[in-house]
Order: structure tokens, then sequence, then C-alpha cells
């Protein structure tokens, strides 16, 4: 099977594999990973985390851990511009540096190694993770309390003081979800440093993952512009189109249409 494939597989399991799922998104970008000997070495890391808990119950072990994480190194990457190596997976673990996200896919497949209940979220802006039941969240760099006043402050810090917090900010991530989020992460990293081919492996999984919106469609068509691929980008403004709500973009999205060559046909 391809990465695309056993990427695919991961997720069909029950229960959905995540992080090996996320690993096999590494792969497409990087031909000589295996993730098996990834997911081997992971018991080290597993063994290390698991000594530094204290003796409690599972429930109330999930702040510990991420604590426990960034002790041993492991820490949001702040260096700027952001390079794809801050969300492929096999990186975070080399650098023990990454996004929120990478860094919550890490603690979230530890936490299950170790059976204590933690969740994903996701909140706009900064991937977070959650106890069931609990009154606040917790943020995968370095494992910080978050409670809605919390969580009102980190939105309006990224979108501005017009943004209000809403209960489907603070939603459960599945774990498609999740891995749509890397997808997309992954999209714009490698787009911002240059590399359209990468990008585009990123662009093609999250229109696969489903549930994709005018943006996404957006993203590749740009994308097929950069590699001055015509049709494919008309196809995928076309979608962009159909999925667009706002009338002034539908404007623009006409006019992009309109300056395109017709379809060409191969006989």
């Amino acid at each position: 099977m391809t990465p695309r494939q056993r990427f695919f597989d991961c997720l069909q399991r029950s229960p959905p594999a995540l992080f090996e799922a996320a690993l096999w998104i590494a792969v497409e970008h990087d031909k000589e990973l295996n993730p098996e000997t990834v997911l081997a070495d992971f018991k080290d890391l597993q063994q290390r985390v698991s000594y530094g808990l204290p003796m409690l119950p599972v429930n109330e072990l999930a702040q510990p851990l991420l604590r426990r994480m960034n002790d041993l190194g492991f820490a949001q990457d702040d260096f700027t511009p952001l390079r794809p190596q801050v969300a492929l997976l096999h990186k975070v673990l080399e650098r023990r540096r990454g996004q929120p996200l990478a860094l919550g896919l890490i603690a979230l497949e530890l936490a299950r190694r170790l059976e204590i209940p933690m969740v994903g979220v996701n909140f706009p802006g900064h991937f977070l993770l959650r106890v069931q039941g609990a009154d606040h969240l917790l943020d995968p760099c370095g494992g910080r309390r978050l409670y809605p006043n919390d969580c009102r402050e980190l939105l309006q810090r990224q979108y501005g003081p017009n943004m209000q917090l809403s209960a489907e900010h603070l939603q459960t991530a599945e774990p498609a979800q999740m891995l749509q989020r890397l997808s997309r992460n992954l999209r714009q990293l490698y787009l911002t440093n240059d590399d359209y081919i990468d990008a585009l492996i990123d662009a093609e999984r999250v229109l696969e993952l489903g549930n994709a919106n005018a943006s996404d469609y957006l993203a590749r068509a740009s994308l097929y512009q950069r590699l001055d691929c015509p049709n494919a980008e008309r196809f995928d403004l076309e979608h962009a189109l159909l999925l667009c709500d706002d009338p002034i973009q539908r404007i623009r999205l006409t006019e992009r249409l309109g300056h395109l060559p017709p379809n060409a046909i191969v006989h």
C-alpha cells in the first residue's frame, strides 16, 4: 500500500490509530522514515514519562504528563519563519520542539498508552487538550490550565477583540479532524517555504478527508496556479465558488475564473 493508503487504513481501525496515521503523513514527505521504528522507539519516551509521574488516579495525571514532557524538553517552537519540521511528528520527536497540535498528538499517544483519559480540542489557532468532565482545558505546550476566561483571552489575542468564544471552539476533536488540521498546517508551512509540490500533497489530503471548505479548495487552486496547471486550478475555483457564501468573494472568484484559459481537451 502507498503511504496515503496506510494513512486511511489507520483511520479505519477501531479505535483509529491517530499517532500512526500522523506518522504516515510524515512518510509522504520523508520517504526514508519508517513508522515502525518510531513506534518502537516511542516506548522509551513512554517509560521516561511514566517514571516521572506522581502516584495519583489516572484521571488526575493529564497535567502531570504534560509537565513531565516539558521537563524532558518538549516545548513550542517559536523560531520564525516556521518550517515544516514543527508539524512533522518524527522531527518533533527528534527536536522536542513543535506546534501545539504536534505536541498534543504526542501527548495523546502517551496518554493512550498510559491509560490516562485525555482528548483533543480543536481550539482555533492553538490546539488544546482536555480531561473529560474537567472544568478547564490544558495547553499541550507545558500543561497550563485554561479556564473560560483564559480561553477567551487566548482567542482574542490571536483573532482580535471582536472574536467571541463559543461552545463550538471547545468541542472534542475527532481523529480525522485532528489529522485534517495537521494537513492544513503542513500545507501552509510548505507553501510559506515555497515548496509547492509538498504543499500540494497536504492540500490533496485535506480534501480527501472530507468536509472541506471553500478556503481548502482555494488553497489548492493557488498551488495549481503556481504550478501552471490551469485545468486543475479551474476545477478547484469552481468548487470554491459552490461553497462560498460571501458575495464579494464570489465576484472575485468569478472574475478569476474568467481570466483562465478554456479547459483543454486532450485527444
